[in-house]
């Protein structure tokens, strides 16, 4: 593996994006350290905020947001939000695309169309990030992180309080600036990379706030086999990470071709090949979907819990205390059915989308046993949703792993967009280094 690398990094263009990838994510870490202008608020008070105690739920979900923005989050600086707000949009145009006839006929439209779509998907990315960064600033000046004198859209300051929003909305955009420069111009997905390289940066915090925790509570010694432990847990995550992300059925496909032979008679064969129908083809699409629907309610509790009206903050509490309370086991049942059930809607959404049966019609093709046409996509429908359950139920035991383990250190997203990103990099290399006869990473 050592001397593929090697072979990689003597190829003068790919050193180049290589070169080009680092520096970009070397921009972002100095981006991760400007703060927000005008906010003069409490480190101590921040932290703590990520911690259980009194905001556990809230916590625990802007804990999640946190590592996918490098610990942006925690020291509220300009990319705070990182891309989250893009990654949003760009769900949102896929779910719209069959809906809106439009979209559709973009999609069709080939490297025009997709351009013009990618073009939509930044547009909605500007208000949606003003709303998040509106909805997360609001949540700090309730809980005492920022001057509630100061933030105030309709008030006085209304000036200042646009300035931070604007802010955090342009660090945003610099980060989806940044993932379609490396796209170009660098190794891999942009957003994919810049989302990676804030996990692997916020993994030594986590190491050793998990170590500290452990040894709060229960020593040294026990601290060390915590860690142990979770190592173990941690390899064989990855290890079925890795095996259902490549997992996949293959399934023939049959295309017939003449050829003209004697005195121009037609005689036809079969050149079998096959279609790969991917285990999770969904990917990390289900759990940021089942994330986003329990974070809405989660922060309109906070909302309600500052109230004047005294049955508001009871069923804010209420809802934080039973519902929305992640230490209790429908909690993580209720996460298991939205995962699982976001894998199925995605992976159906998808293939709709392909018409790999009518393709194949119009192709001349056909799968063994079966006709062209309806009786063909009958059959794949089944055999997709067959398959997915596999991965569904996966993904279900993966999104649940870390309240299981009864620690944060572990988030199955992290890891899922990890191993996912380093998998499809290795692969665009292993296309890369085929292409100029060099033995590829996969061989």
């Amino acid at each position: 593996m050592l001397g593929r690398l090697l072979s990689v990094w003597s190829i003068p263009d790919l050193r180049k994006k290589i070169i080009f990838t680092l520096i970009i994510l070397l921009l972002m870490r100095v981006l991760a350290h400007i703060t927000v202008p005008l906010t003069h608020q409490q480190e101590q008070t921040l932290a703590s905020l990520f911690t259980s105690g009194q905001n556990q739920n809230l916590g625990q979900l802007l804990g999640l947001l946190d590592i996918f923005s490098g610990g942006s989050l925690q020291t509220y600086s300009i990319i705070a939000m990182s891309v989250y707000p893009y990654v949003t949009a760009t769900i949102v145009m896929q779910l719209l695309s069959p809906i809106i006839p439009a979209l559709h006929r973009l999609m069709e439209e080939g490297e025009a169309g997709r351009l013009k779509f990618s073009q939509i998907t930044r547009i909605i990315t500007v208000p949606l990030a003003f709303l998040q960064a509106l909805g997360s600033a609001a949540i700090f000046v309730r809980v005492g992180v920022l001057d509630a004198s100061t933030f105030n859209l309709f008030g006085p300051n209304w000036l200042q309080t646009l300035a931070i929003l604007l802010s955090l909305t342009t660090g945003t955009m610099i980060l989806v600036w940044f993932g379609e420069l490396i796209t170009e111009y660098g190794v891999g997905n942009g957003i994919s990379i810049i989302i990676l390289g804030n996990i692997v940066t916020r993994l030594p915090t986590l190491v050793q706030q998990g170590y500290l925790s452990s040894t709060t509570t229960g020593g040294t010694s026990s601290s060390i086999l915590n860690l142990v432990a979770l190592g173990l847990i941690t390899v064989i995550t990855i290890a079925g990470i890795v095996y259902i992300y490549l997992g996949q059925r293959r399934i023939p496909i049959q295309y017939p071709t003449k050829r003209i032979v004697g005195r121009g008679m037609l005689v036809g064969s079969a050149q079998t090949t096959y279609i790969p129908m991917m285990v999770n083809s969904a990917g990390m699409i289900p759990l940021i979907f089942a994330n986003s629907v329990l974070l809405f309610p989660t922060v309109i509790s906070q909302y309600l819990a500052s109230s004047n009206a005294s049955w508001l903050t009871t069923a804010a509490s209420w809802l934080s205390s039973t519902v929305l309370n992640t230490t209790l086991p429908w909690y993580w049942l209720f996460y298991f059915v939205l995962v699982v059930g976001f894998t199925y809607f995605y992976a159906d959404l998808v293939w709709e989308q392909q018409n790999i049966a009518e393709n194949l019609q119009k192709q001349g093709a056909h799968i063994p046993g079966y006709r062209p046409g309806e009786q063909t996509r009958v059959y794949l429908k089944t055999l997709l949703r067959r398959v997915t359950l596999g991965g569904a139920l996966f993904l279900g035991v993966l999104a649940v792993l870390p309240y299981l383990a009864r620690t944060q250190m572990l988030s199955s997203t992290a890891l899922l967009v990890v191993v996912a990103v380093a998998l499809d990099t290795i692969r665009q290399l292993e296309a890369q280094v085929v292409m100029r006869n060099y033995s590829g990473f996969l061989s």
